[in-house]
């Protein structure tokens, strides 16, 4: 029994990397298509039918080109960092609430809070061992950022973790069985989704990748395989991120497509936001973490604990 069970783990977990690797395939397929209406052309149309074989090709180019590194780089570490940046981007998926199957567990809310800040380890890394001055700035740009808006972001959890009394990610779907969370706490929801943006380090918070004066930020000296995985990296947290939106502000996982669909837009939302808005100011970005978000997070955080004395008195 207990071979069949951690069988049945193991395929889900395999399942699992599968379909994500496909959808990241797909979904940068997807941006360079919206990229490409709204800025009045056509995007990838010629591999295969409507450019659909476009990410393939790509990868294929990817990971056959040859592997070029840094003569003075450190160089166990420049080659092991995007590997660790692409490890934490899958495992934390295994906390994503299935009823069946995976690891759906008690303290998945803090599994995902230790993933999160683990994942500033491969920037630091990444930018430090290239031993270049421009993956360094860009380095301690995206990690200045990351650990900024990861303190909101905790906060803002902090306040559904006390209206649920709970750190599983499925009592998201029980507590919003009468209505979503996203009309109760409609401020935190609109800093969530900058904040999402700003941990995931698009634009319009983009500086670790400032190409007017980063070259290409922290990961300039990384080609081929290297590259490819910090790029999956990022786009699976875009993916986590669009699903972490839909489990706490739009009701939860549901055992229906309608999720799924609800995920799409979200991922869309992101690559809308690319094409549309200006890079930030970086000193307007840490002025609005610390004096605008941080805040006005401990204040929403203080707003529900009096919410739940006053909902357990009377």
């Amino acid at each position: 029994m207990y071979f069949m069970d951690l069988l049945v783990l193991v395929l889900n977990i395999l399942m699992l990397i599968i379909c994500l690797l496909v959808g990241v395939a797909f979904l940068t397929l997807l941006e360079r298509k919206v990229l490409g209406y709204i800025q009045i052309r056509k995007g990838p149309n010629k591999v295969g039918f409507m450019g659909l074989l476009q990410p393939f090709s790509d990868a294929i180019k990817l990971f056959s080109k040859e592997q070029t590194f840094p003569i003075y780089s450190n160089y166990l570490m420049y080659y092991f960092s995007p590997v660790l940046s692409f490890s934490l981007s899958m495992i934390i998926w295994l906390i994503m609430p299935y009823y069946f199957g995976l690891m759906n567990f008690n303290l998945g809310v803090l599994f995902m809070l230790c993933c999160l800040s683990l994942g500033v380890y491969g920037l630091m890394i990444a930018g430090w061992s290239s031993n270049s001055m421009y993956s360094l700035l860009g380095g301690l740009r995206a990690i200045a950022q990351t650990i900024s808006y990861e303190i909101s972001l905790a906060l803002i959890f902090m306040s559904f973790i006390l209206l649920m009394l709970s750190f599983n990610l499925l009592d998201f779907f029980k507590i919003q069985y009468y209505g979503w969370l996203m009309f109760i706490s409609l401020p935190l929801m609109l800093m969530w989704l900058s904040t999402m943006l700003a941990e995931t380090n698009r634009t319009p918070f983009d500086f670790a990748e400032g190409e007017s004066e980063l070259v290409s930020g922290f990961n300039v000296e990384y080609s081929s395989g290297g590259f490819a995985l910090i790029f999956l990296a990022e786009y699976l947290s875009i993916l986590f991120m669009s699903m972490l939106f839909v489990l706490i502000f739009l009701g939860g996982y549901e055992m229906s497509m309608i999720f799924y669909l609800k995920m799409l837009f979200m991922s869309y939302f992101f690559l809308w936001v690319r094409g549309t808005l200006p890079r930030f100011r970086y000193d307007k970005l840490m002025y609005l973490a610390w004096k605008c978000y941080l805040p006005l997070s401990i204040n929403m955080f203080i707003f529900y604990i009096g919410f739940k004395l006053f909902l357990e008195i009377y």
